[in-house]
């Protein structure tokens, strides 16, 4: 339980970080083809006898770059592509488990999420994930801020728009291989969209959005993990039910104004 409450604000660092980014920028299809397509590192991990994260983190960032490449060039007609690499991921992965002697328990964790079962090296890699998103956040911001809200005019400035949307698009895959220890591959995309979504309401810039983003993601993985405990229930499902929930009462207070 203990590295569970210390996953869990971890990894709500590195969604409120990234995650408020891959709003702005409009990248939820992106985030999804990479943490689908992670599954075939996962797989290619099993398969080889690796580390399941490693085999995750590696494959991730090498199909970030491939998307990357395609959608910086054309993002309306890179959706096929993201689409492609969705499905090439699972079915690798699916193969090389199938070609796996033996059958692992923790399979199913990363489809659908264990915080209970977070390691100590998990925590490590989370914990080096969020230095490296806080410093890379520090340290360029004025320049992600400028590809997020208008990359022409970030050119015109001079700033190297095709490097930081790389660097963008690698620390979303990294991001996500990470969360899907936390809440699976499945339930993702939900944890790095629902809170700066509703963080983005009541946010006046991307670093305030940032630092909201990551105590609603806090407060919906330590009331998720409650729930789960309390009623023996699937904590990363627990997790995305209370942030959809608090999605829609404010979507629907919205519609009410």
């Amino acid at each position: 339980m203990q590295n569970a409450v210390l996953s869990a604000v971890l990894i709500s660092i590195a969604c409120g970080i990234i995650g408020s980014l891959v709003v702005i920028n409009r990248m939820a299809f992106i985030a999804g083809g990479i943490a689908h397509g992670a599954y075939g590192g996962i797989g290619l991990a099993f398969f080889l006898s690796l580390e399941p994260l490693l085999g995750a983190s590696i494959f991730s960032l090498f199909l970030a770059l491939i998307i990357a490449t395609i959608s910086f060039k054309d993002r309306a007609k890179s959706d096929s592509v993201i689409g492609a690499i969705w499905a090439f991921g699972m079915a690798v992965g699916i193969i090389f488990i199938d070609l796996s002697p033996g059958y692992n328990p923790d399979l199913m964790s990363f489809l659908f999420g264990s915080i209970l079962a977070v390691s100590r090296g998990d925590i490590v890699f989370m914990l080096v994930l969020d230095l490296l998103f806080i410093l890379l956040s520090l340290l360029f911001y004025r320049q992600l801020v400028a590809i997020s809200f208008d990359m022409e005019f970030a050119k015109l400035r001079g700033v190297n728009t095709k490097l930081f949307y790389y660097i963008l698009v690698c620390l979303i895959s990294l991001c996500v291989v990470a969360t899907i220890r936390v809440v699976g591959l499945i339930l993702v995309i939900a944890l790095l969209n629902l809170p700066p979504l509703i963080a983005s309401r009541f946010s006046s810039s991307l670093g305030v959005m940032m630092i909201f983003s990551t105590f609603l993601s806090v407060f919906f993985c330590l009331v998720g993990l409650a729930l789960s405990f309390y009623f023996n229930l699937s904590s990363g499902a627990c997790i995305i039910l209370v942030a959809s929930l608090c999605y829609f009462a404010f979507a629907f207070k919205k519609h009410r104004q």
